[in-house]
């Protein structure tokens, strides 16, 4: 069983980045278990004088998901052209631990207009060493209320793309 870590970059709460990382949860194929990270909101601020045995409890939590994970995935927002400051303190907690050293991440879109934060995003995590997965998932969602989200989501096109995306980065990472 392979168990893989689904991170939203945002904390709304009708963000479309999570009902994406949901519906990816709900559609994994067999063999995947997709646990969704809900503690973005609750970590501290990245302070490197808080490293090692000060490392705080909720930094601590995400470390070891990552390190526990077989592969992780990100949806993320774009914040004037950028990843919004709540995913890349998340991602700085891990800067200086191995449990992003070759761990296999996939990155997935709820908006095809997220150019300048998918390209950052990507720029950080291979700068971090995660092993990126070319394979995407793209899932236009921007602007949509959350009815209509969920009805988008729930189309058979749109599951069979949950599910297939899934499928290559079980693939992708199986064959590391």
């Amino acid at each position: 069983m392979l168990n893989i870590l689904a991170i939203s970059g945002s904390l709304r709460a009708a963000s479309t980045n999570s009902a994406l990382i949901a519906a990816l949860a709900h559609n994994a194929p067999p063999g995947c278990r997709v646990t969704v990270y809900d503690g973005l909101g609750r970590l501290p601020i990245f302070n490197p004088d808080d490293e090692g045995e000060r490392t705080p409890l909720e930094a601590s939590a995400l470390i070891d998901a990552v390190t526990q994970a077989d592969g992780v995935v990100i949806s993320c927002p774009e914040y004037a052209h950028g990843v919004p400051g709540g995913l890349k303190n998340a991602l700085d907690w891990l800067v200086s631990r191995d449990a992003a050293v070759a761990k296999p991440a996939m990155l997935v879109h709820a908006s095809p207009r997220s150019l300048f934060a998918r390209a950052a995003l990507a720029e950080i995590m291979r700068t971090m060493s995660f092993a990126l997965c070319d394979d995407l998932l793209e899932i236009a969602l921007l602007g949509k209320k959350p009815p209509e989200v969920e009805s988008i989501l729930a189309e058979p096109a749109n599951r069979l793309a949950t599910h297939d995306a899934l499928s290559a980065f079980a693939e992708f990472i199986r064959s590391r």
